[in-house]
């Protein structure tokens, strides 16, 4: 029980202050992501978010972007249930060994050309759990990542920051193709 308490103790704290992303007021950033998403998805883009094991604090941030005050819907960015519908797989959690064959499943229905982010330090490698026999240590060890959301969670409004400039990376990739 010590060893789990000093590893606890010993993780840092890997909140992401929303300033020094410089992006902005949520009104002002969910235009410019509405602006992305008209251009790139003509108009909707539909998110499918996938728990690979998580602790529920990154879909408590991905929830509150539906609510009223962040209300990601008015500027075209939809949560769907079906990963058929999706163009981008937000995922979340360690990757528990339980859940690694239901998120390759996820991934190979969804269509190309797929968008997948990791949501949170847990997705990306691991986080706290980084080293436990039950997960497999972050999403990119199962399925390819393209882009990751860091914090232990991410804010709303960091999460809606990073969307953007996972939009703009997109277009411009989209442009030198």
């Amino acid at each position: 029980m010590l060893k789990l308490y000093t590893k606890i103790l010993s993780t840092p704290n890997n909140l992401v202050d929303p300033k020094t992303l410089d992006c902005g007021e949520i009104e002002a950033l969910g235009k410019a992501v509405e602006e992305k998403v008209k251009k790139l998805f003509k108009g909707s883009l539909a998110i499918r978010e996938v728990d690979a094991g998580s602790t529920n604090s990154c879909e408590q941030e991905l929830v509150a972007l539906g609510n009223s005050f962040y209300d990601v819907e008015r500027f075209g960015v939809h949560f769907v249930a079906s990963p058929r519908h999706a163009d981008m797989l937000l995922v979340t959690g360690p990757v528990s060994r339980n859940m690694k064959e239901g998120l390759i499943k996820t991934y190979e229905a969804t269509p190309d050309p797929k968008i997948v982010v990791a949501v949170g330090d847990d997705a990306i490698n691991g986080g706290v759990f980084k080293g436990s026999y039950a997960v497999i240590d972050g999403v990119s060890k199962v399925i390819p990542v393209d882009y990751e959301i860091p914090g232990d969670p991410p804010t709303p409004q960091n999460i809606l920051c990073y969307l953007l400039k996972i939009l703009n990376s997109v277009e411009t990739k989209s442009t030198h193709h």
